[in-house]
Order: C-alpha cells, then structure tokens, then sequence
C-alpha cells in the first residue's frame, strides 16, 4: 500500500498515524444522511477532509441524522462541508454531485430485508441502478477512488464458517440480490475499465442512530420501555455484530489505501452470537427479565433466513490495519445509553419492516 497510513507502529491500531489523512481532499458521501453513512461523514471530516453530503431529497429538505450531528453543523458553519439534496436514481444528478470529488464512499441503499419481499423493484432501483450511476459518474469524472458498500448478506447461509472474502454469493433475500448485483456491477468496472473502486462488506453494524427495524434497536427499545415481552422473529440465527465507530473507521481507511481495482474486503469482529444471545445481554445491560415471544409477522421464509454469519477479518487487518475495538457488550451498553432518552413506549412493538 502506497499511500495508506500504516497502523503497525501504533499502540492502538485503530489510531491512524496522521489524524488529517484526508486534509485537502473533497469526498462525496452517498447516504449520508443514515445511519452508518452520518458516522461516516463525522469521521472522514475528523480526518481534515470536506465533505459534500448526498442525502435523498425530501419537500422539507432534511438530511437525516446529520441534523443532530454537531461535528457537521461546525463543518458547514465553517465552510468544511456542504449539503446535496437529490436521489441516487437519477443519473445526470449524481454525476454532477460525483465532478470535483477525489473520493466517492457509496453508502446510499435500501437496506431492510422484510421490506424487500413487499417491494423489490424499489431495490433493484436504488441498489443497483444506484450504484451504476455512481459507477458512471466516477468513471466520466475520473475520480480517483470510489468505496463501495457490500453486505454480509449477499453470502446467503455460508457453505462454511468463517466467510472469507472468496465465498459464493447466495441471493436468499431480494435485497441481498440487489446488493449482489451491485457488489459485481463494480467488480465488472474495475475489470473491464479499470475504475479504483474498492469493496467494503460490512457485518452487521449496529450502534447509535440505527433504524428500529433493526434487531438490536428493536430489543433493547422493548427493554427500555419495561416491556415484560419482547417480540422477535426466529432467535437461532447467529450474527456477527460490528460497533458502528468500528465500522466508520473502516471507510476512512479504505478512502486512503492503496488497493488493486475490485478489492473486496470485509468488516466484522470474527465473533457471532445468536439473536437469543444477543436478548440476553441486552437484558443484562437493561436490568430486564423481559421473555421473548416469537411474532409470526417478524419470521422470514425459511429458505430465506440466512442461519449464520461469521467473518474472517484477516483481510482487513492486512490491507488497511483494521480491527474492531469495541467489544458487543460495550457497544450494546453506548447504544443502550443513547437510546435511553429516544423510546417511544406506544411504539416499541409496532414492528417496522
């Protein structure tokens, strides 16, 4: 790696040697304005870049999480930051958000798998046409890097474990179709025009400002609330939980390393819980003896439900000297914190696809 900042030397690896890495560089985030992406743009401007946020316009013109962000409010009180209000499907408005960047970091997806068997086209749309266009802009505009977003999900229920970077791809969702076929939309351009993009596939990140769709959001606002019962799906399924700070840290790295076209790397701790597990230590953090109760509504087709997840971070720790630093019960416990103010008690069992 050329121009990658070596964490080697550093006591703690996920300090990058020089704190303003990203000084003088533009980058274009896409999703800003969610969960991971506003983590994203809090983090890329730590590292002294200016950044131009892409969030999906809405008639009252808001941007999301960033709305609460005082990192980003400062950095647009100072010029450092700048806000473009459009939708991710159109393509003339994302090439001209993309011209006079030096990174792209592509977060902008519909994420929510339920969701996805209601309506799938919507998927196909912003998750692959999406991702086409910022593929297209990127390559008219001759940026030098672009960083796309993957998932965990595209492997389907793995052949083994732990997932290495190599194995199949398994639709078992209409979601994780799409993200599929956008994952190889960006190997086929790195292959056939040489575009600098590289491949994040995060596990599954959780933390502050998560959507309560989620399942972690989804237990512990139950738990807040004093709910005796906390309504799930099927809890056998194991995951592999990475903090959203760890995540974030794994962009800025990838914004800045020297990788071959079409590398693919991904992001997870090498740790899965089961969802029971995960109530358990929930309760723990919550001070709850809640029971779970199974939701027939909340339950995937079975062919459907993706077993287990479980990375392999050798990659990561090699190409961008990446490693988790929160621990699940600690990120539980700052997610716990943050939540504890935002329940809403006649909305906690309303389950949201």
């Amino acid at each position: 790696m050329s121009d990658a900042p070596s964490a080697a030397a550093s006591e703690d690896p996920s300090v990058l040697e020089d704190p303003t890495v990203l000084e003088g560089r533009t980058v274009l985030v896409t999703g800003a304005d969610g969960f991971i992406g506003s983590h994203v743009v809090e983090r890329v401007l730590a590292a002294g870049a200016r950044v131009r946020a892409f969030c999906l316009y809405t008639s009252n013109g808001t941007i999301g999480w960033l709305e609460e962000s005082a990192d980003f409010t400062a950095a647009l009180d100072e010029g450092r930051a700048d806000v473009v209000l459009g939708d991710i499907r159109d393509a003339e408005h994302v090439a001209a958000s993309v011209e006079g960047t030096d990174t792209v970091l592509h977060l902008a997806a519909l994420i929510a798998i339920p969701f996805s068997y209601q309506a799938p086209r919507s998927y196909v749309e912003t998750n692959v046409i999406g991702t086409l266009n910022v593929l297209e802009g990127v390559r008219r505009h001759g940026t030098p890097r672009l960083v796309h977003t993957s998932t965990s999900e595209v492997y389907g229920t793995p052949d083994v474990v732990p997932i290495t970077e190599g194995h199949p791809l398994r639709g078992q969702s209409p979601y994780s179709a799409t993200k599929i076929g956008a994952d190889k939309l960006c190997e086929a351009y790195a292959l056939s025009f040489g575009t600098p993009v590289t491949t994040l596939r995060p596990f599954n990140t959780f933390g502050p400002r998560q959507s309560p769709r989620a399942v972690i959001p989804t237990v512990l606002t139950q738990l807040l609330a004093g709910a005796d019962e906390v309504h799930l799906g099927d809890t056998t399924p194991r995951r592999d939980f990475t903090f959203v700070a760890d995540t974030a840290e794994g962009f800025l790295r990838a914004a800045v390393a020297d990788l071959e076209p079409g590398t693919t790397i991904q992001l997870g701790t090498g740790r899965a819980v089961s969802i029971g597990e995960v109530v358990e230590l929930c309760r723990e953090v919550t001070g709850s003896t809640a029971r779970i109760v199974t939701d027939p509504d909340r339950l995937r087709p079975t062919t459907s439900e993706v077993q287990v997840l479980l990375s392999d971070p050798t990659l990561a720790d090699e190409a961008l000297g990446w490693r988790p630093r929160v621990s699940l019960e600690d990120g539980l416990s700052r997610t716990a914190d943050w939540l504890r103010h935002r329940v809403d008690p006649t909305r906690v069992r309303r389950y949201h696809r």
